[in-house]
């Protein structure tokens, strides 16, 4: 018999060994992500576990408050393509029907996740917080700084009057980050608050006044903030003949500055009167850069159908503002039908600008609504018409488009044509909202977040209008085939997603969500606005092509960034991390949806 003498090292690495090759991953080498905002009890839930490495094993879910195990499952590898730099795993609690505050346990690895709540009221309150932002975005009188901005828009040009003659178009709501404003983007939030007041009325409270300010006035905010954007298009549209569609161009970009002190100068001093552009549906542009318009019918038929809604919400309100809304619309709409095309917004001094090419599905919303109130068969055959040549027509079968070209990025019109439709049109109307829905499910597959939209600039504006879609195939089929989908698309904006944080300033308040954002407001005061919906990720590749952009500081998302796409938390990337006005009024919908009616 043959006597081995082990050594003291050797014996060590035996007990390494046999403790299991699985304890290779430490809590540096993965990462775990999910919605941080939380999940109905009902929802199909899913989380995300990433690392540089191959792992195995189980997942627990554990009582926030006293550890308990309450449920477990497996890890399931992500076998599609590649996506970015690590290995990806999903794992599903959807069984888990209990309410209360959870986290994700790796046992195996000594890795937690942070607290997330299962609860009907997961999504109280956030319609607030938009609608909040909304606030602190209003041009004219602002109630988050409580003054009084741009007391002189503006001079006109391209209108009938002699150029720099002025006109009253004061209101509506700064852009983005900047301090611009355009009836392209103001059109559709207006309608799309009003339209999705419509489908979820119950949903919205009454805390503010009419001016924004603290205290209820009788009328719920979100048709206050609605009537801010009529009462802003009406002054665009200060005859049957005239709509002013942009309000200042890129001579804004000049630094960081509060609303009411804008040393912009268009001409006329610093501070003073700011350029308004009145459509005509001709290339445009004061100095070297031109837009490629060939009419106004997007702007026109967009306006039309906000004013309509307008009518249809304020007739039990106030019949006289309700009737001004209802002339107002039909005069925009024979502007869209006399000038169709596409009025794109104007630059000045960058490249940069809305491009937006599409109009058949605006003036088929504005037919359809009008229709709806009036009756006259010539509009339900316009809107037919304008249906079928819409189509399909969406940025859903593109993996990349121009800035805003296929804006808005949901066809509302679809929606409402669908009610005043015999059940062949039906089916017709259904099956365009269905093909864009395929179209962003084949899209998800290589990416194990399964996110189906391209990363384009705006890529949140893109995840809210599917999501938006979504919900309105399913108001009008009953069919619930991508309800799971949908839900996806919602987790990637609120944390479920490469980087762990969600989309929203300060949703949820106790995640991680965007700070250093691209605006004025958090450069000079240093003041989160919570609800604001930044831009989102972009392909790497039109990051790394854009002008002027910088970051400010070392990227804390840096071992997170893939050669696919990029986000930075970051107050000098302009193209991911500037909250839009346009892409938060886009989220109510979606808010409002999965929201719980409030108590009294």
């Amino acid at each position: 018999m043959k006597y081995i003498f082990i050594n003291q090292a050797t014996i060590l690495l035996f007990f390494i060994l046999i403790s299991g090759f699985q304890k290779t991953v430490t809590a540096q080498d993965a990462y775990i992500r999910i919605n941080q905002a939380g999940y109905l009890p009902a929802d199909n839930k899913r989380g995300i576990v990433f690392s540089n490495k191959k792992i195995k094993g189980i997942f627990k879910i554990l009582h926030k408050d006293n550890g308990e195990e309450i449920f477990q499952g497996e890890l399931i590898p992500f076998t599609k393509a590649p996506w970015g730099n690590y290995i990806y795993y999903h794992f599903d609690f959807s069984n888990l029907k209990e309410e209360g505050t959870f986290i994700i346990s790796l046992p195996d690895y000594d890795l937690e996740s942070t607290a997330f709540p299962i609860s009907k009221e997961a999504y109280q309150g956030y319609t607030q917080d938009i609608l909040s932002f909304m606030h602190q975005q209003r041009c004219g009188y602002n109630p988050f700084f409580d003054v009084i901005c741009h007391k002189h828009d503006g001079r006109i040009f391209y209108g009938d009057l002699p150029d720099s003659s002025y006109i009253d178009a004061s209101g509506g709501w700064h852009d983005a980050g900047d301090q611009l404003k355009y009836l392209i983007t103001g059109s559709f939030a207006t309608a799309f608050m009003l339209q999705t007041y419509l489908l979820e009325p119950e949903k919205f409270d009454d805390n503010y006044d009419s001016m924004g300010r603290r205290g209820s006035n009788g009328i719920t905010d979100i048709l206050d903030e609605a009537k801010w954007g009529l009462d802003w298009i009406h002054k665009l549209h200060p005859n049957p003949k005239t709509l002013i569609h942009q309000v200042g161009d890129d001579r804004d970009h000049i630094g960081w500055k509060m609303p009411d002190h804008d040393n912009s100068d268009y001409g006329w001093g610093a501070n003073s009167y700011r350029v308004a552009y009145v459509a005509n549906g001709k290339p445009q542009g004061l100095n070297r850069y031109k837009s490629e318009s060939t009419g106004i019918a997007n702007i026109a038929g967009r306006s039309a159908a906000a004013m309509a809604l307008g009518y249809s919400v304020w007739l039990e309100i106030d019949s006289v503002y309700a009737f001004k809304c209802l002339n107002a619309a039909s005069q925009l709409y024979n502007l869209g039908k006399t000038h169709e095309g596409f009025q794109q917004g104007n630059s000045y001094g960058a490249p940069y600008r809305y491009n937006e090419r599409t109009w058949n599905d605006d003036m088929e919303w504005a037919a359809a609504e009008l229709y709806g109130i009036t009756g006259k068969e010539e509009y339900l055959n316009d809107a037919i018409q304008y249906a079928r040549k819409a189509g399909t027509t969406s940025w859903m079968a593109m993996d990349s488009a121009s800035h805003y070209e296929m804006y808005p990025f949901l066809n509302m019109g679809h929606y409402a044509l669908f009610k005043y439709s015999e059940k062949d049109l039906q089916d017709e109307l259904a099956s365009y909202y269905r093909t864009g829905i395929e179209q962003c499910i084949e899209r998800s597959k290589p990416n194990p977040f399964k996110v189906g939209v391209p990363f384009i600039w705006c890529s949140n504006n893109l995840v809210t209008a599917l999501i938006s879609q979504i919900i309105l195939y399913e108001k009008m089929t009953g069919d619930t085939s991508y309800h799971a989908f949908m839900l996806l698309q919602r987790d990637w904006l609120l944390g479920n997603n490469p980087w762990g944080t969600s989309m929203f300033m300060n949703i949820p308040s106790n995640g991680e969500y965007p700070v250093d954002v691209h605006t004025s407001t958090w450069a000079l005061t240093k003041i989160e606005v919570p609800g604001g919906l930044v831009d989102g990720p972009v392909y790497a590749s039109i990051y790394n092509n854009l002008k002027g952009l910088h970051l400010s500081r070392p990227d804390p998302f840096k071992i997170f960034q893939n050669d696919i796409v990029v986000y930075h938390d970051d107050i000098g990337d302009y193209s991911t991390n500037e909250p839009t006005m346009d892409g938060t009024a886009s989220a109510l919908l979606m808010m409002a949806y999965f929201s719980v009616i409030p108590g009294p």
